[in-house]
């Protein structure tokens, strides 16, 4: 069978909007980071790192229970 390809035309104007919308997204951020105080963001920054190892712990209990259970 046949496969269909249909790709549809690019506007020019949408891939501007992206790259002008990408560079706003990360002067926003950057500014608001300058918000923040410096302790501010290592908390921040401490307290993800914390919660992703919690997850991986609850991931780890899940396969040694999976494995048990087999």
């Amino acid at each position: 069978m046949a496969e269909k390809t249909s790709e549809r035309p690019q506007n020019p104007n949408i891939k501007e909007a992206r790259e002008h919308m990408h560079a706003a997204k990360e002067n926003m951020e950057k500014v608001a980071e300058s918000f923040l105080p410096e302790g501010m963001r290592e908390y921040h920054r401490a307290a993800k790192k914390e919660i992703l190892l919690g997850l991986r712990s609850l991931l780890d209990a899940a396969i040694d229970h999976t494995e048990k259970t087999k």
